[in-house]
């Protein structure tokens, strides 16, 4: 028969090592620590949690066995794994803007409600201390939960950073065109502004000719005038003013 400790490591490395695979385009290069790091973090876990067990069973006569002693080691269990895979998850997931720091969390209580879900399905094939090799068909159960398991969470993950993706590229060009649009609209606010400074400027010169060009017939006309011209043809002249 399958011992737990077998169980569980087959369960969990075959779970990290499929998501590993799945997101090592999306993690970049943190990728390669993903399995490595939480590895580690189940070695602590098992570290943490294997002296408190044994205290409990041996000084506090908690029996594993029955309820609820069982129900109690597995919570102590489960919390203490919970929360260093959670942690060495988040440490990793930290380091990308596009991975949801909440999926450390998720993630972990997902395995280990499939975890406990095996287990109990299992139950009969289990103990303690047991062979690998003489439970292998409990091993396969295991290795096939851990790989499924994995690769639900980890093509969830890349689907929704996928969106997150998509929705930030879009984003960006939205941002482009408004900017683009904004751009074109100030150029022809400034070329219209020109044309309109430009027309004034011309009408202001024009008026300028005409005010200068009145004034300088008013004076040739009150020169003749005062020293008299009967040659000189005001309605002509007039008449070129109004031209």
């Amino acid at each position: 028969m399958l011992d737990y400790l077998t169980a569980g490591i087959a369960f969990w490395m075959t779970l990290f090592g499929v998501q590993e695979s799945l997101l090592e385009f999306r993690l970049g290069y943190l990728g390669r620590y993903w399995f490595l790091g939480i590895s580690a973090s189940l070695l602590l876990s098992f570290l943490l949690s294997a002296p408190i067990t044994i205290t409990l069973i041996i000084r506090f006569a908690v029996d594993p066995f029955t309820f609820p002693g069982n129900v109690i080691l597995c919570a102590i269990a489960a919390f203490i794994f919970g929360m260093i895979l959670s942690l060495a998850q988040w440490l990793i997931l930290r380091q990308t803007e596009m991975t949801p720091r909440v999926f450390a969390l998720i993630n972990t209580v997902i395995g280990i409600l499939v975890y406990f879900l095996l287990v109990w399905l299992n139950e009969g094939t289990l103990e303690w201390s047991g062979n690998p090799f003489g439970g292998w068909k409990t091993v396969i159960i295991f290795l096939a939960g851990g790989a499924i398991t994995g690769a639900a969470t980890g093509r969830a993950l890349d689907f929704y950073c996928g969106r997150v993706e998509r929705r930030l590229i879009q984003l960006e060009r939205e941002r482009v065109e408004r900017e683009t649009t904004e751009r074109e609209r100030i150029e022809r606010e400034v070329l219209e502004r020109k044309k309109l400074e430009k027309e004034k400027l011309e009408r202001e010169a024009l008026e300028r000719f005409r005010i200068e060009r009145e004034m300088a017939l008013a004076e040739e006309k009150k020169w003749y005038e005062e020293h008299g011209d009967d040659d000189f043809d005001y309605e002509d002249d007039e008449d070129e003013d109004e031209e």
